[in-house]
């Protein structure tokens, strides 16, 4: 067994079966393939490279055949690499990711041109409709340059993406390693909710008792992290409303808006057209009870201290009033598993909402949870596993 079958699906499934051919041309972020490749395969990938010799003097072709298992193809051959991984054969790769793609191949592909390895396979998946990625990588004035943007523009127009480069002190980088993976994982799997738009509201809320402290709880937002990631991999429109305390920090591929108290979360959704979410789902741990701030900070040394707290706005019924048709999912936290159905059914009904998702506090900040999916129908499903898969399984009921 080599090496990259080790960490095959070492983080999940979503790239199992699929087969990835990994360009890589003459810019100094090619170092980053090794990570890359990596990446891909902890996903399930199989990934295939082709390297230009330029690219051969960034790095050497025996990384990369360690980093994927697979020996780079540099120079095309009697094998036809080219057709056998993107003509139109029976079972072609399914995505070709260049990656570095610099200035020099960009326009070489916008023109036709293909004279090394990277760009044939290009010319060849145009041709045979393989869907292609591109991500450039450059000094900033290269990027900027009024005939390359042009030549981005051809790519773009003949169906080519491109995952827009880190501008950072006059250069155009490669973004985050997971950033470039949850674009290939959301191109493969794109049809499943593409244009549906969904709204995921995750982590904890956080109340001032004085200038200095606050009431707030455990709520990692690993869960609303999960729903958001997997969300943007199956080809929705991705927005994240996210308490700014929670200990899990969201991608930057995501759109995210921080709020920190109830008040803050109760304005966004006064402020937002909630009507244009096709799916609303609130997993954040919003404080039930707000207390009266107070001015400055409460001194210490004090015997006693007593705080008065008020009931906050529920959350769930001011969304369902914003908005009759979105599709409405809740969570429910309860000590007691025991507790679930009659709490969770109340909030169905209570609110008008189309789904809960029940779980217990014995896994708060845990990576794995055991949750019970209740709907309006009277349908109970239970499911234990990694919050990431549990996502998954979330929008698939839901969607």
């Amino acid at each position: 067994m080599h090496p990259a079958d080790e960490i095959r699906s070492t983080k999940s499934n979503l790239l199992s079966k699929k087969q990835i051919i990994l360009g890589i041309t003459g810019s100094i972020a090619a170092v980053e393939t090794i990570k890359l490749s990596r990446e891909l395969i902890r996903h399930g990938a199989e990934v295939i490279p082709v390297m230009t010799s330029n690219a051969t003097k960034i790095i050497h072709p025996d990384a990369i055949w360690f980093a994927t298992g697979k020996k780079p193809v540099i120079e095309l051959t009697g094998e036809t690499e080219h057709i056998s991984y993107c003509g139109r054969v029976k079972k072609p790769a399914d995505i070709l990711l260049i990656c570095p793609c610099t200035a020099n191949t960009i326009s070489k592909i916008a023109h036709g041109i293909d004279d090394t390895s990277v760009t044939t396979f290009a010319t060849t998946a145009l041709g045979s409709k393989i869907p292609i990625i591109v991500v450039p990588a450059m000094h900033l004035s290269m990027y900027d340059h009024k005939i390359i943007q042009e030549n981005i523009k051809k790519c773009k127009k003949n169906g080519i993406k491109f995952i827009e480069p880190k501008i950072e002190k006059n250069k155009a980088k490669l973004p985050e390693i997971e950033e470039i993976t949850a674009n290939i994982i959301r191109e493969i799997n794109k049809e499943k909710i593409t244009d549906k738009k969904i709204l995921i509201i995750g982590g904890p809320t956080s109340e001032p008792i004085d200038d200095v402290r606050i009431i707030t709880n455990r709520s990692s937002g690993k869960t609303a992290i999960s729903l958001a990631k997997n969300a943007f991999y199956q080809g929705a429109q991705t927005e994240l409303w996210y308490g700014k305390t929670a200990s899990e920090k969201p991608p930057s591929f995501i759109k995210t808006t921080f709020f920190e108290t109830t008040n803050d979360l109760l304005k966004m959704i006064n402020k937002s057209n909630l009507k244009k979410h096709d799916i609303i789902i609130v997993c954040a741990a919003i404080s039930d009870y707000i207390p009266e701030k107070q001015r400055g900070k409460i001194s210490s040394g004090r015997n006693k201290l007593i705080l008065e707290l008020k009931p906050s706005q529920k959350i769930i019924k001011t969304i369902r009033e914003k908005t009759s048709k979105t599709k409405i999912i809740a969570f429910k936290l309860e000590t007691k598993k025991e507790n679930l159905r009659e709490k969770s059914t109340k909030l169905l009904k209570q609110n008008n909402i189309d789904y809960v998702i029940g779980n217990t506090t014995k896994n708060l900040g845990k990576n794995e949870n055991e949750i019970w999916i209740f709907s309006k129908n009277g349908k109970t499903i239970h499911r234990k596993d990694k919050k990431e898969n549990l996502a998954g399984y979330i929008l698939d009921i839901v969607k």
